[in-house]
């Protein structure tokens, strides 16, 4: 503690360009006195602590060096809690504990933005786990949230209410950014649309964001890099917004055009990732088989619905099986490095999430296709 405190007076006189003399004149001691303490051979009087944090404008943990171990806990906390969270991956398998060990971090951490976020977070994963999220279809035919159903998941009210507390003072970032993300989502599923279009309002546009941004900061091959990086973003996002077309226009298209609008999903992966490499986007692409595997269904082309179960074991697979610290090597992709994300696919769980996404057909193709023999030699395949 003496070691520290030393070190910490040394650093924050010199910071702030005070002497000793200065110093011991506000605290009303002699410099001899701020000489011994620097040199550590002796320390304050706790009854002197508070003034001279005050006197640097710091806390009294910075004060004798114990915010940086403070902020390594928090840190580890975090991600911890974030690891716990990633295993809950549609499957309840530990959020129990996951919620448990948020809500004593924050006993030990009062406050904490970062271990609210943590349980803001696992509160919203929590919902969809335990619970799920259901839709309905209203009087014109399209696809909507089951609000009233929403409303009543404890998880999500407490989630919404973190989000809210946070938000005024969250600096921008990863984190706000996040956060933005989640409590939007959440708005959607329990019918609050204003505060949605709020949010949604206050975001920039596409040309705002941060992987469009990144391509004007670069040159030459970072360039190259950057511009890589936000096609593979972008594809992503166009991808999803294909799916949630189809998933809206519940009784507007047909079962055949359903599939092959997912088709066309899937396929603006093949056009840039010629080599069938899609690094972490056959996570992606593997829900999508799922999904059209039911549309395939329904519109009778029951052989076809297999083939694509068939594509997402294989995606998944292909995910599982993933090396990282590489690059891509179709020519459009490089120079970018492959990564791994957060909530990957199981292949032993694909049964379980079939077909990821909450359809109105799902019900009643489920019960058809696992009376298909095929079904039951898939599912054993998907556990190997």
């Amino acid at each position: 503690m003496q070691i520290k405190l030393s070190e910490q007076l040394k650093e924050l006189r010199r910071r702030d360009g005070r002497t000793q003399e200065e110093l011991a004149a506000a605290l009303g001691v002699t410099s001899q006195a701020v000489s011994r303490w620097e040199c550590g051979t002796c320390y304050p009087d706790m009854e002197l602590m508070p003034s001279i944090a005050n006197y640097f404008g710091v806390s009294i943990d910075q004060l004798f060096g114990y915010e940086n171990e403070r902020s390594k806990k928090v840190d580890a906390l975090a991600e911890k809690i974030h690891e716990m969270n990633c295993e809950n991956n549609g499957v309840d398998v530990s959020m129990d504990a996951c919620i448990a060990l948020a809500r004593e971090a924050l006993v030990e951490f009062p406050g904490n933005e970062k271990l609210m976020l943590a349980l803001a977070s696992v509160l919203y994963n929590a919902g969809y786990v335990r619970y799920g999220e259901y839709h309905l279809i209203d009087g014109d035919g399209y696809n909507i949230y089951d609000t009233e159903r929403h409303r009543s998941y404890a998880e999500w009210k407490e989630a919404i209410k973190l989000y809210e507390k946070l938000l005024p003072t969250l600096r921008e970032g990863d984190e706000r950014h996040r956060a933005v993300r989640e409590l939007s989502q959440l708005y959607l599923n329990v019918g609050d649309s204003e505060k949605a279009l709020a949010l949604a309002e206050l975001a920039p546009s596409v040309y705002g964001c941060r992987e469009v941004l990144r391509i004007n900061a670069c040159d030459g091959k970072m360039r190259a890099i950057a511009t890589s990086k936000a096609l593979l973003d972008i594809l992503h996002i166009c991808a999803e917004l294909m799916v949630s077309t189809v998933i809206t226009r519940e009784l507007h298209m047909t079962p055949a055009e359903k599939a092959e609008s997912i088709k066309g999903a899937i396929s603006l992966f093949d056009h840039v990732c010629t080599d069938g490499d899609y690094g972490l986007h056959h996570g992606l692409v593997c829900r999508m088989n799922l999904l059209l595997s039911v549309y395939l269904w329904v519109d009778g082309r029951k052989d076809e619905a297999f083939a694509a179960l068939n594509g997402a074991l294989f995606h998944a697979k292909a995910l599982r099986d993933m090396e990282p610290d590489r690059c891509y090597t179709s020519p459009l992709l490089r120079e970018v490095s492959v990564g791994r994300g957060d909530f990957p696919v199981i292949t032993a769980e694909l049964s379980e999430d079939w077909p990821w996404w909450s359809v109105q057909e799902d019900s009643h193709v489920k019960e058809e296709m696992q009376a298909d023999p095929r079904w039951a030699d898939w599912v054993m395949r998907t556990k190997e």
